[in-house]
């Protein structure tokens, strides 16, 4: 199985508000970087965004190390959330619906085809490709 890697991060001018995502893509010696945005956003949405429209790059499946500074994307996956979810029907430990239950879904379903190992960076610390990743958010934003 061929192995990518994978940066993403999701930003907001205002929660919600305008947002934006970046994400780059390495695999072997290619590097892209991709982003986008929408005009009224959440940050979990644009942060969710990011990876799913990364994973949807890929053409065949893959192991993914995936870099996040999102507790909120990575816990779900690490702390198995999204299972309790799928068994409580979109319901999360307070029976509330899942927030962002489409992006969820996307996501999980992705991740039936990558073996994706969700790991977890601090943000805007020292790492270029976090960093560049803001960046590529930032900018979409505007």
């Amino acid at each position: 199985m061929e192995k990518v890697i994978i940066y993403t991060d999701g930003a907001c001018s205002g929660n919600p508000g305008p947002g934006g995502w970046g994400s780059i893509l390495m695999y072997k010696d290619n590097k892209k970087e991709i982003s986008g945005g929408l005009e009224n956003t959440t940050n979990n949405v644009m942060e969710l965004t990011a990876v799913i429209e990364a994973l949807k790059l890929l053409k065949f499946p893959c192991e993914v190390e995936l870099y996040s500074d999102s507790a909120y994307v990575v816990n779900a996956f690490n702390q198995n959330w999204i299972y309790g979810w799928l068994k409580n029907g979109w319901k999360n430990s307070s029976k509330e619906p899942v927030k962002n239950k489409e992006l969820w879904e996307e996501l999980y379903n992705l991740s039936k085809i990558h073996k994706i190992q969700f790991i977890k960076v601090k943000g805007h610390a020292n790492n270029e490709y976090n960093n560049r990743c803001d960046e590529l958010a930032r900018n979409a934003i505007k």
